[in-house]
Formats: structure tokens, sequence, C-alpha cells
């Protein structure tokens, strides 16, 4: 077993915000894991609802690079402490209540992205508040959703428990009958019952198909503290149990937990052994098997179940034992506030009002006889349940999953028919180790059937989509199982003895995306949209999820475009709408037979208005190829189904030149031009059309022209676009970068003339960068962007360095300068550039070794530098060239925005310094990223900026004095600084 502390997971003051040393935690009240296993909820008081990213907590590799990032999302609509936080069974939704008495429900908002409002924050990903709940009238201290998400049960300080519709997030009922406090909700896995505990000594037991009450347990509770800060109580997985916190025996001075059996309602079994209240309870999803080698029966079957208590200790326990399974003492400074179980059964989440979180993440073989949920399903399934009925109007996804995946991360269902009734009881439950002996009787549950009764219907609403038609979620075992054991900071190594049990096929699904390239033959090797496995899917979300009501929910590689059909939705009558319509939407989409060349640039003045189509430029000026007029060009969105096609006119003036955006087999919108199409660009937010008369158009993806149509002067030679930023280099040699969100240039205009300075350069590639800096790769065996702060071309690396540079991309398996993080960037922006000068640089060689002409000695880039090897190199070559090579790329890294890229070379260079014992190079990196001395957070200084590419540059420093405190020469020097900065974060200068 490892245990996991990760200090990065913090709800922080936002006082101290801005200064890591002195940040002060705040309590973390709630932790909740996705049922994929790819993220967790928090909620603190701070009143934010942040999510975090589980990878790089069960991943030491990924936790070091950053990738996926960390924080996710930071959720700030609640006005008071967040005082629970639950993920619905389908991972759509996310419910959490507050002090400020509303439960919040929070959908996946794909344009939600970016820095959050008032902060330095940055969300990875957005979810947006879907729908505020308001009824209770004190603090929300707990919510629950039911099997199926058909319910959403909340409590609070008001001593109310509200139902409220899972469909439609309408309240349904409100239960008063607590006269204390209720600050725990659970329910019956087969939707049968609700459970709630209160400060009123007691635990209810509510029936779902007329909501009245079905049992009050009080015994166990009569002498049970009222001070605690919730009583969390969990219903075990095989629907036999229910274990309440905040119980005692011994008339109050022996603190338990209560196991309450199924049926008679009693509770003649106690977990005892923790000092203090028990806080929360939480049951591992999975049933198990008493005896691994015995097949699944009735009999065989038991839970673990996780306690959590105010010593600070947490206990997990296995029912068929009389003893804990593992006991953890003194796991955080103060009491655990609650317990999350991962779906596959492996990890368990708990969270401390100390503000930190722990994870205790088992192997496979360390639990004894785990079943897999199927195992379950069919267990409570024998006993009659089955699949509820959905109201009118909404689809089944939710319990049609098992046929998907049969892995899926179901609990077994029941729906209580229309006839309500109530059945005498059916024996007492399997009991826990050494209690009931041999003489024990199980518990069978059968599903009740009686009169008929009124029931309470959830209301439809069109407006608000239904929970259950999202779709699979997977295990996540493997990559958990999977999760790095090697030592890292708050990491530890528990071994605990255990039987085997088999491994559960699964992980977390990694996703590379990147936007759509030109159709121009030009825009070559080089892409440049967000840089690789930064993004954390939602396995729950299906890409390509149906129902059999014609629903349809695609969210386009989690970029989050979500497409529905129309029979998705009903009008106020319950009578579908008519289809929509789209511009040119009713016309059958034609199929391209052949596509041929029109005519050269230079005889294609027939197909545009009277007068010469291209300029004639005074002698001299830059002439770069444009590609030939085709019939027929086409463009994909990345990750859609969409497609922006051209067709140009055969006949001349007489013909129409036609631009048609498709989806599927459906056409969204049409348009036409006065002059042929040269090239397309399109990106997740618009698409871009280069007409042979030197203009542009602009559109967005539902037609409408985004900006006045652009004249470049002369036609397009290569035009890219990537997100929001769209890039056009014109045959006279003009640049031009725009900012298609804002309607504005990155800069003017400018000429690529200082880059074709030597005979026969060409330019090879053009693309550019999210933030507008245009890369271009030239013949001349350099990648260059412009900068608009220094309003020149920079080189962003070259064939140069790979001469001697040990950081250079085919020789970094054995450079010794790269053994810090040296794989930590897959594949970012400046590592696709070097790629692809490295590749040109091959190919240049083998194809002047084909001729005779390879030359001799110094092999790779050498060769191919006309066969000029250098016999002797100097003595510092190596080491200079290694040293320049790595100051570019971290220039490079700023340039292209690539912040885990700018870290990696900035460390990598640390480390070169290092070994050479460079003092004064030292010294003059550790005064940049220090700044002035007097400096502190919120003091603004024109001179020094205290952040690079979000990362503090203090912070930074820390981790380059640690790599000098290692060097010989420079450890005096580092020892030195680190005394210096820990000053400055006491304020011990001012």
């Amino acid at each position: 077993m490892r245990f996991t502390k990760p200090s990065w997971v913090i709800h922080q003051d936002v006082t101290t915000r801005n200064d890591p040393l002195s940040a002060k935690r705040l309590s973390i009240f709630s932790v909740h894991v996705h049922p994929d296993g790819s993220r967790i909820a928090t909620g603190g008081l701070d009143a934010k609802v942040r999510i975090w990213s589980t990878k790089p907590i069960l991943n030491e590799t990924s936790e070091l690079a950053n990738r996926p990032p960390k924080s996710l999302c930071t959720l700030s609509m609640h006005t008071g402490p967040v005082l629970v936080v639950r993920w619905a069974h389908s991972g759509r939704w996310l419910a959490s209540g507050s002090d400020d008495e509303i439960v919040m429900i929070w959908d996946l908002d794909p344009s939600g992205r970016g820095k959050v409002f008032g902060s330095n924050e940055v969300n990875v990903e957005g979810w947006k508040p879907m729908k505020r709940l308001p009824g209770h009238e004190s603090d929300v201290t707990d919510v629950a959703w039911s099997p199926e998400d058909r319910y959403l049960a909340s409590v609070g300080l008001d001593s109310q428990v509200i139902v409220w519709c899972g469909y439609t997030l309408e309240r349904i009922r409100k239960l008063d009958q607590h006269h204390g406090f209720v600050k725990g909700v659970c329910w019956d896995p087969v939707g049968e019952f609700l459970a709630t505990q209160s400060d009123d000594k007691s635990v209810k037991i509510w029936r779902t198909t007329d909501w009245e009450l079905e049992a009050e347990i009080r015994k166990p509770f009569e002498d049970s503290p009222g001070s605690t800060f919730f009583r969390r109580l969990s219903w075990s997985p095989d629907g036999a149990h229910i274990t309440a916190s905040n119980a005692t025996n011994n008339k109050g001075f022996v603190f338990i937990a209560a196991v309450i059996t199924r049926g008679s309602w009693t509770s003649e079994i106690s977990l005892v052994g923790h000092e203090n209240t028990v806080e929360v309870a939480s049951y591992n999803p999975h049933i198990f098997l008493r005896n691994p080698s015995q097949p699944l029966a009735t009999a065989n079957i038991c839970s673990v179940v996780a306690l959590g208590a105010d010593d600070r200790s947490i206990s997990i326990w296995q029912t068929k034992s009389a003893r804990p399974l593992i006991v953890a003492r003194e796991v955080f400074e103060r009491q655990i506030m609650d317990l999350s179980w991962s779906w596959d059964g492996l990890t368990l989440y708990a969270a401390s009002s100390d503000g930190t979180i722990a994870v205790f993440n088992f192997d496979p073989d360390e639990l004894e006889g785990i079943a897999p949920h199927s195992a379950q399903e069919h267990y409570l399934a024998k006993f009659g349940f089955v699949s509820p009925p959905l109201p009118e109007g909404f689809s089944h996804g939710a319990s049609a999953l098992a046929d998907a995946d049969a892995q899926r991360p179901s609990v077994a269902r029941m729906t209580p028919p229309p006839s309500p009734s109530r059945s005498p009881d059916r024996g007492q439950s399997v009991g826990f180790g050494g209690v009931n002996g041999a003489g024990e009787r199980i518990n069978t549950l059968v599903a009740k059937r009686g009169k008929n009764k009124k029931r309470v219907q959830p209301m439809l609403m069109a407006n608000v989509p239904s929970a259950s038609t999202a779709a699979a979620r997977s295990s996540h075992a493997a990559a958990a199982a999977a999760s790095t054991s090697a030592p890292m900071s708050s990491r530890a190594e528990i071994k605990v003895q255990s039987l085997p049990l088999p491994t559960h096929s699964s992980s977390i699904k990694s996703r590379h995306t990147s936007d759509s390239h030109s159709a121009s033959p030009r825009t070559s090797t080089l892409g440049f949209g967000d840089d690789m496995d930064m993004d954390v899917p939602i396995d729950a979300l299906d890409t390509a999820g149906s129902s059999p009501h014609g629903n349809s929910i695609s969210m386009n590689n989690n970029k989050g475009k979500r497409k529905a059909s129309v029979l998705d939705l009903v009008d106020e009558r319950g009578e579908r709408p008519s289809k929509p319509r789209t511009l040119g939407g009713d016309r059958t989409r034609e199929p391209v037979v052949v596509v041929r060349e029109l005519a050269s640039s230079a005889s294609a003045s027939s197909y545009a208005a009277p007068g010469p189509s291209v300029p004639h430029y005074a002698e001299g000026d830059v002439m770069l190829p444009v590609a030939p007029l085709m019939s027929y060009l086409s463009a994909k969105v990345e990750g859609t189904e969409d497609v922006l096609e051209v067709r140009n006119a055969e006949g001349g003036a007489s013909g129409y030149n036609e631009v048609m955006f498709t989806s599927g087999k459906q056409t969204q919108w049409l348009d036409y031009l006065p002059s042929p199409v040269l090239a397309l660009a399109v990106s997740s937010y618009f698409c871009a059309v280069a007409m042979h008369d030197g203009s542009v158009n602009v559109y967005s993806h539902t037609g409408r022209r985004l900006m006045p149509t652009l004249c470049l002067g002369s036609p397009c030679s290569v035009m890219h676009g990537c997100k929001g930023s769209l890039m056009v280099l014109s045959a006279s040699g003009q640049l031009t970068s725009i900012n298609v969100k804002k309607q504005t240039a990155h800069f003017p205009p400018v000429s690529v003339r200082p880059l074709l300075n030597t005979p026969n350069s060409a330019i090879v590639s053009a693309a550019v960068r999210p933030n507008g800096v245009p890369v271009l790769q030239c013949s001349s065996g350099a990648a260059h962007a412009y900068d608009a702060r220094l309003c020149a071309w920079t080189k962003l690396s070259e064939r140069w360095w790979a001469e001697g540079s040990d950081a250079w991309q085919g020789r970094q398996r054995s450079g010794p300068a790269l053994s810090v993080s040296s794989r930590a960037v897959d594949k970012g922006a400046l590592a696709a550039v070097e790629s692809a000068l490295a590749g040109a640089a091959e190919e240049n060689t083998s194809q002047s070794q084909a001729v005779g002409g390879g030359g001799g000695g110094g092999g790779g880039a050498e060769g191919g530098r006309g066969g000029a090897a250098i016999a002797v190199r100097p003595e510092w070559w190596g080491t200079a060239l290694t040293l320049g090579h790595l100051e570019s790329k971290m220039h490079a890294a700023r340039a292209l925005d690539s912040a885990a890229e700018y870290k990696q070379a900035l460390l990598v260079y640390t480390k070169k310094i290092a070994d050479e014992g460079f003092r004064g190079k030292a010294e003059e990196l550790i005064r940049e990223f220090y700044g002035p001395v007097y400096w502190r957070p919120g003091r603004e200084d024109g001179s020094w900026t205290p952040s690079v590419l979000g990362f503090s540059k203090r912070d930074l420093l820390r981790e380059v004095l640690g790599i000098f405190a290692r060097s010989k020469t420079l450890a005096k020097l580092a020892l030195d600084w680190q005394d210096t900065l820990k000053r400055a974060g006491t304020d011990e200068f001012v």
C-alpha cells in the first residue's frame, strides 16, 4: 500500500495566496472521487469547490512533470464554506452544499477554461453552475445521489431533509421529522430506502415509495456527544448494513461505529477501537468474498468499510473479521472530515480540517476477495431488482450502461413499484466476524409489492438535461495499481498482508489535443496546437453515446462542443419541435467525384473580377509560391465531424464559388464568393478562406462573418489557424497574425524578407501558436518566430546546435546534462520544432551521401553541412554549445508560451552550470530570479516581474538552489541564498 499526502491540494487563505511561503491552509470539509477516478473534488473553508487531477497524486512522474496539471478547476459561486461535494453516479454533474444554505449543481462547461476572475489561478477545464437549489434555511451539511441519479437528497442544520428530482432538479419532498441538526445522509444501493442521521441522536430510515418513515434507530446513539461536525453514515454495497458514525457503548465511554442490520433495523454489531468520536463511515463500493476460492453466493460475501475519527486516525474493516484490516494513526493534525473510495475499490481519499488530504492506494493483491461490480449486480439482480422506469421524454442511458461496459461502475437497481406496501422483516443480515457465529441468518432482499398508492412523480423540464443520459464510465483500477512506488515528497510505502485478487483492467485515458492545420500543402510538418497530455478526460462523458430516444451527445474530443439531435428536447406541450432550419441544410450533400487543378496562379484572373487579380510588385520584392487553384478543397475541424468545403467554379466568370460547412451529412451553412478560394484554415473557434484576389473571410462555426473581409494585397501562400489565432502569409512576403476573438492584430504586418537572406532560401513551413506567435521553418536549417516586444524575427532553434550540444534532440539519451527531468516534457511546441529540424538534417545528410558528397567525420549534421568535417574540436566546444543551446531554448519556450519546456530547460541549464562550477553564471541566474531584495508580493517594480510563464520566479529559484547545493563549488553560494530566500519570506528585510 502506498500512502500519499499531496501538499499541493490546498484551500488557501486569499490574503496569503500570492505568497507561497506564508500560505495558510484552510480546512477541507469534503472530498469525493469522480466515478472514473480521473479527478477528485474538494470543498473547504475558502467557500470554493476545487477539482484536482488524481494522476499526479497516484503517479510521481506525472506529479513532477505537472502533466496533466494538478489543479483542474476552481468553482467560486458559493458565498460560505463548502461543507460537502458529491459527484453524480453518471459523472456528468457535481453537487455541492454550503454554509450559504444553497445546494449547487455544476456541469461541464467547455468554454469555461481560463483565468479565474479576481485571482491568478487558471482553470484548465471549466465547470459552470447549472442549477441553484434553494430551500434550506441553514447550513447544508451533506448531500447524496441515489442509484441511477434518480434522486438527490440534501440535509442541513435546519433539521430538514429535502429530496430533489435527479432529472429535473425540482424539489419533490421535504422531510421534517428530525428534531436536531441533520449531519449525514445515504441511500440504499437498491433505491428502496433513504437513511439520515441527526444530532437528535437517531438514524431515520425513509421509504422511497411514499417518503414515510420506515424505522428509527436510537439505542447506539443515546449517549453520543453532540459536538461532532458531521455524522456521515454509509450503506454497504450489498444493501445488508448501514454503518453509522458517532455511536457509543458503555454509557458513552467507548466510541464506536454502529452497524445497523437491514430489515430488523437493529444494531447488535459495533466497530470498536477509536479513541474519540467516529466522524465519518464510507463503504468500499465492491463486495468481497469471505472465501475467495469459493463461488459467489449470499453466504460467501462481505464488505469493507473505512472509518475516520476525531482521534486523527483511520481504520479499515473487513466485515468477516472482528479486527480491523488496517489502522493508520495520527494521519492528520486535526479531525477527519470525509472519506471517499475510488470506484475500483483500490484507493481511499481522506480529508481533514487541518487543510490536507491523505490517499491510501492499495495494490490489487492487498485486499482479500474483491469481486467485480458485475458480481454485485448479479447478486442483487437475483432478488428481483430491476432498472427503474424513467419519466416520459428521458432516455435510459444511465441504466443501459452495463451493456456498453462489463466493468461499468453500477450498483444494482430497484424501483419501488407504483403500488408500495410494507412487508415483514426478512431476516438478519450477514454478521461481522465472530458476532453472529455459526448461527447467523442471511439477509435477503426481495422487491416489495402491495396495493396501489399515489406516487409523487417528478416534473419534466425540457431545458434541463437528464443525468441519466451520460454514458458509460470506466473503472480505474489499473491506473491506480500502476501508481509509482518510488519514494517522493509526502509518499510512503506500507506493506499489508493479504490474499491475491484478480486485477481489473482499466486506465485513465490520456488525450492529445491540437487544432486543425491549413489545407494548403505548404502548411507543413509543424503543428502548434495545445501542448500534449495537458487535459484530463472524463470517461463518464462518452464521445459518441446515443440513446433509444435518438439523443446524441458528442463532446468533440472533450473540447466541449455539445451536439444534440432535435429529438433531444420537447416543447412545453410535450410535442417534438420541428426540425430547425439551416442555410442550405435541406440540400443533399453531393459527393466529390474528381478533384482537379483549374488553372495556374498566373492564368487565374479569368475567375476574378475585371482587372488583374495578381498585383504587380516592385522589382526585388519577395515572391512566395501560391498553391494551385483546385476545383475542391476541404478542411476538417479536428475531433469532430465538421468539415469546411469549397467548390470553385469551373466555368470561369460565369460560374460561382461555394463555401459550405457540414456536420456529418447535414449542411450547416453555405456562402458564395466572387473569387476562387486558394486555401482554408479551421480551428475549434473559426473557419477562414483565402481567395485568389488577396482577400480573406473569417466565419464562425455557425456561418457568421466574425470580421470584415481582409484585403492583403496579394494571394495567400500559407494560412494556418490555432484556437483563436489566425496567421496568413501572402505571396508578397507579408505575414499577418490576428486574434480572431478580439478582432485585433497581434502585431502590425511584418515582412519575411529577413528570413530569406541567402540564395535559394525558402520557407518550408509556417504555423501559428495559440498566443499568436508565428513559427516559420526555413530551408537554411533554422526555425524563426516573430517577437512583437522586440519588433524583430528571432531564432527559436537551428541545426547548428547539433554540432556539439548535449541538449540537441538526437543526443538527449546520452547527454549527461539531461539527468534533471529529461523526459518531463513528452512533445511540446519547442520539441516539435527541433524534431522537424533534426528530421530535415537527416534527410539532407542521406541525400548528400547518396550523391557521394557526404563528407568525412563528424557524423549527423556535419555531413549535411557540405562535407567539411571538423577534425579537432576546441577544448570548450561541447560546453559552450550546450550552454548556448539551453539559453536559446529558454528564450524560445517563452516565445512559444510553453511553460513546461521552459522549466525543463532551466533545470537542465542549472545542472550544467553546477556540473561545470561556473560561479559567475550561477550568481547572475540567482539574482535574475530573486529580483530586488525588498520586493514583496503586491509591490510593483517596473524593472522586474515576479513571474515567468505562470511560474513564480522565487519558486523556481528554490529548485535552482537545490541543484546548486549539490555542487562542490557552488554549495556555499546556494546555502547563503537559501537563507536569504527564507528571510525574505518572513519579512525580515522589511
